[in-house]
């Protein structure tokens, strides 16, 4: 074993390495004050670290708002008309193209069809068979005036003769319909029922066409239409049905022009909901004497809707706490004040406060049920200063 003196300096230098490693040890932390509850107030320390995480937003005037729904332009079909063949034929001319502006009555294409020349056969048969009747009614009536046809054969024929006259109306008026009613040309002639533009035309020299090609849904020969009007289809969400109503005005705005609105006007509101998109369809007309839209354009029809009176705050602010609405409104740096509100949902992630907020005022709008936590503890530990909590959601 080594003498003392000789470990000496080693324990004086130990003891000072001892000393210096207690004099550089950091002290302690403060403990974190804890809020301050005063009944529906809360009171934070300035240095708090949970006030960083309360972001605020300011409650806004309530004013009208857009609504969107999207819309598609579509013929107004009470101006257009689709044309189809009557009777089976072969195209030997077309007469107009697209953008062609007819009148009514206007021949569009004509067709060789023998189908139409047995109708024509049928009109001239049916002339001669009232030109047969006529002279029998002539013939009986002057043996019924001595004596020799009774009055029986004369009722007859002045029967038959009415009963030619008839089929020969019905026959003159088909084949007038489509063409000639006086000779048997075998000539059918599409023509326009009405005044407007070809906007579709879908029929080319030699076709051979039958009407049972031509069954529902089908593409018609023409479209004729008049195209300064035309309707829009808008998906409406169940939520805006009560925005809309027969002659209610409405914009649409077309994604080819996005600067530029058209006036709308609604005239019909369908029945039912679309199961898988829960919409419904609203037809609207809109004028385009300009002829800048055009049919299957797509765009957004637009509704102004006043929420009704209030301020207007971000839906994260509230919170529901047994059956009643809440926000904390920051009415001081650092301090929040638990109030009671009256709210309605407005769409785009914000409500509308009838009652219990004031234009201006500061409502926390993130971490609030952080916040409401917090003023439950502390009103449930009785922290210093803490009053009875009535009206704190529990």
């Amino acid at each position: 074993m080594p003498p003392i003196h000789s470990l000496w300096p080693v324990a004086m230098m130990i003891t000072a390495l001892l000393v210096s490693g207690c004099k550089d040890a950091p002290p302690p932390p403060q403990p974190i004050q804890r809020p301050v509850v005063d009944g529906n107030t809360l009171r934070y320390p300035a240095s708090h670290p949970q006030l960083k995480t309360l972001t605020e937003a300011i409650a806004v005037e309530s004013k009208p708002i857009d609504i969107e729904m999207p819309a598609r332009v579509i013929w107004d079909e009470d101006r257009t008309q689709r044309i189809y063949p009557a009777f089976a034929g072969k195209v030997s001319s077309i007469l107009v193209d697209v953008g062609t502006r007819v009148r009514a009555g206007q021949a569009l294409a004509e067709l060789a069809s023998p189908e139409f020349g047995a109708a024509q056969a049928e009109a001239a048969r049916a002339r001669t068979e009232l030109s047969q009747a006529q002279r029998q009614l002539d013939r009986v009536r002057d043996l019924n005036a001595i004596g020799i046809a009774s009055r029986k054969e004369l009722e007859q024929a002045e029967t038959d003769t009415l009963r030619a006259q008839a089929e020969l109306d019905r026959a003159h008026a088909r084949t007038r319909l489509y063409g000639s009613a006086d000779s048997i040309n075998q000539r059918l002639t599409i023509t326009a029922g009405m005044s407007g533009v070809i906007a579709e035309r879908s029929i080319n020299p030699g076709q051979e066409l039958r009407p049972e090609q031509f069954g529902p849904g089908s593409t018609a020969l023409f479209i004729l239409t008049d195209p300064s009007r035309l309707w829009l289809h808008i998906d409406v969400r169940e939520s805006d049905l009560s925005l809309l109503e027969p002659g209610r005005k409405i914009d649409f705005i077309a994604h080819a022009y996005p600067d530029q609105r058209f006036e709308a006007e609604v005239v019909a509101i369908g029945d039912s909901i679309d199961p898988v998109t829960r919409t419904l369809k609203v037809r609207a007309r809109v004028d385009n004497a300009s002829r800048s839209l055009k049919v299957e354009m797509l765009g957004r029809a637009r509704i102004s809707r006043s929420p009704g009176n209030g301020v207007v705050i971000p839906a994260p602010a509230v919170f529901n706490q047994d059956g009643a609405h809440w926000v904390y409104v920051a009415s001081a740096p650092g301090v929040f004040e638990l109030r009671k509100v009256e709210t309605a949902n407005i769409g785009a992630g914000k409500l509308l406060v009838r009652a219990g907020l004031s234009q201006g005022q500061r409502v926390v709008v993130e971490n609030t049920l952080l916040l409401a936590r917090m003023h439950r503890a502390s009103l449930d530990s009785g922290g210093a200063g803490s009053g009875d909590g009535r009206g704190s959601p529990r």
